[in-house]
């Protein structure tokens, strides 16, 4: 892989990229309020899990097919898979996170040289989500998809971490050791992901769904999601 395109998808997996998901906890927060994931431990493997049982099933298949339908300029197929993750976040914050961040994500693009104008414009004349914006921006750095997903990856775990030191509480020291059980589950995660198929791409976690129900109501909340 060229230079230049390990340091853009650095860049892209980096919880300094101005899109907004610091501000997200994906039902982290409720785990933590109903005591599903009040310990180190216990949210390490809550995290764990989600990686797994969430991400590996669902957002990481959709953005490795859509990277390839960015690359081979297949915007039916954009579309197609644009709308199966909308229909798939189960809650209104969910899909409220994922049209945020894809919103941002394009106007980040905007002023950058890793997606054309007219790709920009299609995705934008749709309801953006993040995984498919995730994947245009991923594209251009003609990294290989394996990579791209790696980094799309650690980046949510950097989020879930950060997450779980301000709603559990944790330190900085637990913090690093949940991130490093995280990152060495990530490859076997991806590798599953590559192997995912339309008819076996699945986005089937309820307690998630339950979750984020109960912390739109929650009384009290630090996390948008």
């Amino acid at each position: 892989m060229r230079d230049s395109s390990l340091m853009q998808l650095m860049w892209l997996a980096s919880p300094a990229l101005p899109i907004g998901g610091f501000s997200y906890s994906e039902c982290l927060e409720s785990a933590v309020e109903s005591a599903r994931a009040a310990t180190e431990t216990d949210a390490s493997a809550w995290l764990i899990d989600q990686l797994h049982l969430s991400l590996s099933r669902s957002e990481l298949p959709a953005v490795a097919e859509a990277i390839a339908a960015w690359r081979a300029d297949d915007m039916l197929r954009i579309g197609k898979l644009n709308t199966w993750v909308l229909q798939t976040r189960e809650s209104a914050e969910l899909r409220a996170q994922t049209e945020q961040m894809g919103k941002s994500l394009l106007e980040w693009l905007k002023n950058h040289t890793t997606a054309t104008p007219a790709q920009i414009a299609t995705l934008a004349a749709q309801e953006p989500t993040y995984p498919i914006a995730f994947a245009l921006a991923a594209s251009a750095t003609q990294a290989p998809v394996r990579e791209c997903l790696l980094a799309y990856a650690f980046g949510w775990a950097e989020n879930m971490v950060q997450a779980a030191i301000k709603s559990v509480p944790l330190g900085q020291s637990a913090g690093q050791r949940i991130l490093s059980a995280i990152t060495a589950e990530i490859p076997a995660a991806v590798d599953h992901a590559l192997t995912v198929t339309d008819d076996t791409r699945q986005a089937f976690a309820p307690m998630l769904a339950i979750l984020s129900s109960q912390h739109e109501v929650q009384y009290s909340r630090l996390f948008r999601s």
